[in-house]
């Protein structure tokens, strides 16, 4: 039987450091199966600088929780064991377990190494402000900690394109290390911000360097095998040489296979970019869609304002469905963060609604929504104006989709139903005032009688002897219309 896959993003930015997640989330896995997630994106489980890391401060690729390093075996969300006994859990239910890649940087080296450079303007990477000069800097990672075991490999400054430190003068900046064949990835590998955007931050790996090349083989190769995870989720894509990206890709699949799900972030709302980047890699994964949750921000900023019926306009999904992995809000648009963009929470029930009761596109569902924010930023869970639309995507988001988008702030769609899935459902929304939408379930539904599952609205439509109804919505509301039978069933 059909299935409408779902992603939930199983961590927010502002998680206790209580060591807790992965067996918390070891308990949770029966709850992810009956809601039909079948995707689940980790959080990052490589050693980073410190047990309050995230995981993007990434130090050791090698050590998921095993060795005492950086003050700690454990990383923020617990220990090795805990980590594979939770991807075997959600293995056992048929949920996908997907590594998050933190490929372009890496930080608190073990070391410092002398080596000369050049200063450039953090506006314009392509402007150098210096003559070529040497410094000191934290580039030499050699794992005291973990003392050889999985790899022997040592980085070194030539391992890295840039450094943002110069220990010689106390100086912070961003410097282009100099060496033969150095200097930062072609331009159109990388995202054209400020120049050229291939330096982020820390020390920032060069993969013109074949070494570099041969040790990321070599510990995805043994990281997919020690875990077990089945897919791969690539940070900070914009950054990273694309044709290298488009490589390993290939590799990946040579050695995983096709079903291996690899999704990347390549943070741009712009169309186009996210088009010229996904020909760049042949398609060979999926992105989020920027795009879209920037237009929920916008629409959930402007309320009556924002012209409902554009809502997807420039958006990945509208464009190729195929490659669009949709969200609402993720770890980096929470407040306090770069880039910060958090949906209001009028229009969250609105833009879950826009992902999970649509068929193109693959929606993510972000912990933090679902079971709120309690440290640093402080946010309400969501789970109970989700859950319905949770249930409506996994039993009844089938069939033909037809839209109404014929209104500034009015809008509906509805979805047909199959053989397998006969109880379509009728969608209205509007950010203005309360309204309607005529629309058809089709001549199988005449006479039927349909009501909001949501019970966001207390009406009751009978549908004429063509499927037709006049289906109402409230003030700045959503309701999901179908028929009562299948809630009696």
């Amino acid at each position: 039987m059909e299935k409408n896959s779902l992603m939930m993003q199983y961590f927010e930015w502002y998680l206790p450091n209580d060591g807790q997640h992965w067996l918390k989330l070891q308990k949770d896995v029966d709850h992810l199966h009956e809601i039909g997630v079948n995707y689940v994106w980790l959080p990052p489980f490589c050693k980073a600088t410190s047990i309050n890391d995230v995981g993007y401060g990434i130090y050791d690729l090698w050590d998921i929780g095993e060795f005492d390093q950086l003050g700690s075996v454990r990383t923020k969300y617990g220990n090795k064991e805990e980590l594979l006994q939770a991807i075997q859990t959600l293995h056992q239910k048929g949920i996908h377990a997907l590594a998050d890649l933190v490929l372009n940087h890496k930080a608190y080296a073990d070391g410092k190494e002398k080596f000369r450079v050049i200063k450039v303007n953090p506006d314009n990477r392509q402007e150098t402000i210096s003559d070529p000069y040497e410094i000191e800097a934290w580039t030499h990672f050699y794992f005291p900690g973990r003392k050889g075991k999985y790899s022997d490999f040592e980085w070194h400054w030539y391992h890295f394109s840039g450094i943002d430190y110069d220990a010689t003068n106390d100086e912070q900046g961003i410097y282009l290390i100099l060496g033969d064949e150095k200097g930062w990835a072609d331009d159109q590998s990388v995202d054209n911000s400020f120049g050229n955007y291939d330096y982020l931050m820390f020390a920032d790996i060069d993969y013109s360097h074949p070494e570099v090349r041969e040790h990321i083989k070599n510990w995805l190769e043994w990281m997919i095998k020690e875990t077990g995870v089945r897919g791969l989720r690539f940070d900070a894509l914009k950054h990273i040489d694309s044709q290298y990206i488009k490589g390993l890709c290939e590799e990946i699949r040579e050695t995983q296979g096709e079903d291996f799900y690899l999704l990347g972030e390549y943070w741009n709302p712009d169309l186009s970019n996210n088009l010229d980047y996904l020909a760049a890699v042949d398609y060979q994964i999926d992105l989020f869609d920027v795009g879209l949750h920037m237009n929920f921000f916008q629409a959930s900023q402007a309320g009556s304002q924002y012209d409902l019926s554009k809502i997807f306009k420039g958006s990945l999904v509208e464009d190729n469905p195929l490659v669009s992995v949709t969200f609402v809000n993720n770890h980096d648009t929470q407040i306090g963060q770069p880039l910060e963009s958090r949906i209001e929470s009028w229009f969250m029930q609105h833009a879950y609604a826009l992902i999970l009761l649509r068929q193109q596109g693959i929606p993510t569902l972000f912990y933090g929504d679902y079971y709120g924010i309690q440290n640093g930023e402080k946010s309400p869970a969501y789970q109970e104006i989700i859950d319905p639309l949770l249930h409506l995507r996994k039993y009844h988001v089938y069939g033909e989709q037809v839209d109404y988008f014929d209104h500034y702030n009015t809008i509906g769609w509805t979805c047909l139903g199959t053989p397998e899935h006969p109880y379509g459902i009728a969608v209205v929304m509007t950010n203005g005032d309360e309204g309607f939408k005529e629309m058809t379930m089709g001549e199988l539904n005449a006479g039927a009688v349909f009501v909001d599952y949501l019970n966001n609205h207390s009406e009751k439509v009978e549908l004429d002897d063509q499927g037709v109804g006049v289906f109402p919505v409230n003030k700045t509301s959503v309701s999901v219309w179908i028929d009562q039978k299948a809630i009696w069933n």
